[in-house]
Parts: structure tokens; sequence; C-alpha cells
């Protein structure tokens, strides 16, 4: 759970959870597929003023309610949809990270009109291009887990010499029941837009890792030459853990993003 009071609201058929912070421009951020709305809770405060950042639990994550039904990645694009909606908001920029990054790319392909700009952290349009590791993790134990997972996310550098940033890390993993984490294995598994990239029409920053082990740089090269006038950063002596261990740089790339591609929609920050 996140470290802030988090509120409800009834998205299509699911109750979503999420937590904000600031006033301004609003930018969505999406978690990746091992965390939950707290993965955001050390890069918000980094994104400074002028930004309302909201982060919210995805399907079978944290604080957020739904079925027991299959879905795709179409589906959790709608349900950002939803999300929008309910919180009055015609657009905003989104940010997707790793997981996150697969859904926001197939809200641009979809729903142009509701994306201001779009930020790629981490990401790849199909499941077959990222290391196969998803079958991996799932049968691991929970502490085996959170352990293969941080050398994942952080280089050694930074497991060994910032406690608090492994502490960090830690706290925004979060563990599902298999049922539930087999269904997010099998939306990811399942996405390719590769064929689509050239679609989306919103201003797109690309931010990679340079040492991401578990998807490579060639990834977001290919991104980024697909994706129409798309701008590519990669980050250098950073694994798959951007908005952790190299947040500072990434929060300035994406402020800086975020406010060139201002639309004027103010938000009236937390408390919705």
């Amino acid at each position: 759970m996140s470290s802030e009071a988090f509120k409800r609201v009834k998205a299509g058929s699911i109750e979503i959870a999420y937590v904000e912070s600031g006033r301004g421009e609003p930018l969505v951020l999406l978690h990746g597929g091992e965390s939950h709305k707290g993965q955001f809770d050390t890069f918000r405060p980094l994104l400074g003023s002028g930004i309302r950042a909201i982060g919210f639990d995805q399907r079978d994550t944290g604080d957020t309610s739904n079925g027991p039904e299959p879905y795709d990645m179409a589906r959790q694009a709608a349900d950002c949809v939803d999300f929008l909606t309910a919180l009055g908001l015609e657009r905003a920029h989104v940010m997707g990270v790793s997981y996150g990054g697969t859904i926001a790319m197939e809200l641009a392909i979809r729903y142009p009109r509701r994306v201001a700009s779009l930020i790629l952290s981490g990401t790849t349009p199909s499941g077959a291009m990222a290391e196969n590791l998803g079958a991996r993790i799932a049968a691991m134990g929970p502490e085996a887990r959170a352990q293969f997972i941080l050398d994942l996310v952080l280089t050694p550098e930074g497991r060994a010499n910032d406690p608090q940033l492994v502490a960090d890390t830690e706290r925004a993993l979060r563990g599902r029941p298999a049922d539930a984490a087999a269904r997010r294995l099998t939306a990811f598994q399942n996405h390719d837009c590769t064929t689509r990239l050239h679609e989306i029409t919103a201003p797109t920053l690309v931010l990679h890792g340079a040492d991401d082990p578990i998807i490579r740089a060639e990834v977001a090269e290919r991104l980024a030459a697909e994706i129409p006038d798309a701008r590519l950063v990669i980050l250098p002596r950073t694994r798959h853990g951007i908005t952790f261990e190299a947040r500072e740089p990434a929060a300035r790339l994406a402020r800086e993003f975020v406010l060139r591609h201002a639309v004027g929609t103010v938000g009236t920050g937390s408390g919705g």
C-alpha cells in the first residue's frame, strides 16, 4: 500500500484506487508489472510544481477491485480512459513504466484524443521482445522473487551503496495471488503493437536504462524509430529501475517534456 492515503473511484466495471499530488498539468503514472501505485511515491515529489501527478493500481493490483475474468492490454487501456473520465479529465499526459508502458502505448493508439503527451520508460511494444523471465519469476517464492527483481531493477552499485534506494524499491514491489499474476502475465505475453506504433500521434519521449537486463536498449531504439518524431534518451549506468535509481534525471526529463506540451488543463490538485 502507498504510504499516502489513497482514494477510490468507480471506473467502468471496476473500482480503481489511486493517489495524487500537485496541481496543474495532469500526468497519469502507470506502474510496472511487479509493482503498484506506490512505485511513484518517491518519484512524484520530484516532478515539481505545475504538475498534478496521479498514480493508480491497475487490475489485479493493490487496492483496486476487479473480477476474475481475463483481460488484455486493450482492456487495460480502456480502464485508463474510464479512470480519466471518472476524474473529469478529457486529456492527460501519460507516463508508462515497463508493463505500464505497454498499456500506455495501447492507450495512445486507441484513444489518441485522450493523450496529451506520452512518456515510455523501460518498456516494449511486444512481450516477445522482453527477456523471457515472467514464468521464472512467477514460479519463485516471495522472498526469492523480491531479491531477483531487485537485481534486475538496480545496479550492483546502487544495491551496495544506497540502503534507502533498496528500501524504497522493495516497498514498491507487490506480490499477488497466483491467479492474478497469471492474468497479468498472459496479457503482457500476448501483447504486440509493433505494427501500429506509427499510429501514435502524441508527442513521445522514450526513456531507457543503458544496462536494462529485462528489456534491452535496442528495443527502445526501435520504439523511437517507429513512433513519429519520438525523442529517445538512454540513461547511463541504469538498469530497469528508471523511476528508482535514475529518478532525479528521469523526473526532470518528464517534467520538462510535460510542460513543453502543456494543454492548460488545470486539475484541482490533491483531493480530486
